[in-house]
């Protein structure tokens, strides 16, 4: 055992000069130019059209997830009824299991069948599209062109929620969703949460007053339902874009190993974003279906 142990203790005193030579590497040797930071994405051309380098991002995530589907749905086919799943359909299914009792804990067993569908795909492609902005490449290898008098670096791809089209664009997706299961369980009650210029019967000379007082407030609503579409745009690409913002600048300053625990924080943020997207727009779903059940209780 002795003789072993002396083996293995160079290559480990090695590694850690490795380790040390690269952090120690990285934070004197920083980037020489600082990349250019925008907001909006980057556009190179490709026979003469312009094309913004969200869009390959977004639909390779969406190629992605097509792919993991058709290998599941293929894989599922071929085994027998009396045939274990392969490691892979095991996986699958583990992942889309947690998935699934964490919304139906929250919504219920009824409902989660109705939305679970929907907010399944915002977390998985958020969370996906959030972890394809940190692969290798991404942000990094482009084309130089020149801008303003000066040549700068056009990435060729880049995280696709980083573009705010593309975050709008989901929260119009769930703005759409959140009215279609209003009217889905409310009917044209629903419309009453927005426009309702009623009053008690009871109420007397008071009768105006609460005509006018519920008739503003359902003003008020209508105009916080739009707010949620920016809410829901503005939340996500504010975070994404934060944190791609943040490993630019960290790799500008220190190369190398330096920069592996903010990749690791950026793991567990995409997590957390796509989280909080989907679970929003559950609880906004579910909201529909919660003054439903209250208004068939207060008619019977």
């Amino acid at each position: 055992m002795a003789p072993e142990k002396s083996r293995k203790q160079p290559w480990l005193i090695l590694g850690i000069l490795l380790l040390l030579f690269l952090c120690v590497g990285g934070l004197l040797l920083p980037g020489k130019e600082m990349p250019e930071i925008s907001m909006a994405p980057e556009k190179f051309h490709l026979f003469g059209y312009a094309i913004p380098n969200t869009l390959p991002t977004t639909l390779l995530t969406t190629l992605i997830l097509l792919g993991v589907g058709l290998s599941y749905w293929r894989g599922v086919r071929r085994l027998s009824p009396t045939e274990g799943g392969s490691g892979w359909i095991a996986t699958v299914d583990g992942i889309f299991e947690t998935v699934y009792n964490f919304v139906s804990n929250i919504a219920g067993p009824q409902l989660t069948p109705i939305l679970f569908p929907l907010v399944g795909t915002f977390f998985f492609f958020i969370l996906t599209a959030n972890w394809m902005g940190l692969l290798p490449g991404v942000g990094s290898i482009g084309v130089w062109e020149e801008h303003n008098g000066e040549a700068i670096l056009v990435p060729l791809l880049r995280g696709a929620d980083a573009d705010l089209s593309v975050t709008l664009a989901l929260a119009l997706i769930s703005f759409v969703a959140i009215q279609y299961f209003g009217f889905r369980f409310q009917g044209q009650h629903y419309l009453r949460k927005f426009f309702n210029f009623t009053a008690p019967k009871d109420s007397g000379a008071l009768r105006p007053l609460l005509m006018f007082s519920n008739g503003f407030a359902g003003l008020l609503e209508l105009i916080s339902e739009f707010i949620k579409i920016f809410s829901f745009a503005f939340r996500l690409f504010g975070n994404v874009f934060a944190g791609e913002v943040l490993l630019i600048v960290i790799s500008y300053l220190a190369a190398f190993v330096v920069s592996l625990p903010f990749m690791g924080l950026e793991l567990f943020v995409g997590v957390v974003q796509a989280l909080i997207f989907s679970m929003l727009s559950l609880i906004f779903f579910m909201m529909a279906a919660q003054q439903h059940g209250e208004e068939a209780e207060h008619h019977s």
